[in-house]
């Protein structure tokens, strides 16, 4: 997790504190501490929670991230993700600032599960509300924007998840200069079903997943 979190800082998907990680373990998961900087960051910093608990009781030294919520709950409801990752990505905030969903302007959008990336209404970060409008934008996806915030991605693994916020920048990123000279062609919905079906083997996996 500690590499996972320091390859997002040295690859611009996060800077200082902002974002955060968690994987699961059996009935429960590992989030990153609240409030330390990345390149700071220690393996025994990590918290661990109950998926169950409705709490925020943490065994760990530190307080978990404030965005605990919404990762207990896309872990609690899609037994399939094993970790998630928040980052504030330059073009994922900038497009979740406009409140702009990314459309299926590139192939690579079928890595996401659908031919878009949705934008979860607006809440106060940390919050339950928050929590609802994330795991009612990423059903049936494994990206999301958060609007006037960043974004969300989840996968089998950390390995993946990691792999698909870079990918979901890049998308972000061709979308933003795609807008900025008056659109692209928007890929079908059957266009991406095909490269789905031919994705069900491509991409970065963990060695033990």
């Amino acid at each position: 997790m500690v590499a996972a979190c320091q390859k997002l800082d040295a690859d611009g998907l996060n800077r200082g504190s902002s974002g955060n990680i968690s994987v699961r373990v059996g009935g429960d998961m590992l989030i990153t501490p609240s409030g330390v900087a990345y390149d700071a960051l220690t393996p025994d910093m990590m918290g661990r929670m109950e998926l169950s608990s409705d709490d925020e009781n943490c065994e760990g030294p530190m307080k978990p991230s404030s965005e605990w919520r919404f990762h207990r709950d896309l872990l609690r409801a899609r037994p399939n993700l094993g970790a998630v990752v928040h980052t504030h990505a330059p073009f994922c905030t900038i497009l979740a600032i406009a409140r702009r969903p990314i459309p299926a302007i590139h192939y690579m959008m079928a890595a996401f599960g659908g031919s878009d990336i949705r934008v979860a209404d607006y809440a106060t970060y940390g919050t339950a509300e928050l929590s609802a409008h994330v795991v009612k934008a990423m059903e049936g996806r494994k990206g999301c924007l958060l609007a006037n915030h960043g974004m969300i991605v989840a996968g089998p693994d950390l390995t993946r998840a990691v792999w698909l916020a870079g990918e979901l920048e890049a998308l972000a990123h061709q979308h933003y200069h795609t807008l900025a000279i008056g659109g692209g062609h928007v890929l079908s919905d059957d266009q991406i079903a095909d490269t789905a079906r031919s994705f069900e083997t491509y991409g970065v996996r963990s060695t033990d997943a």
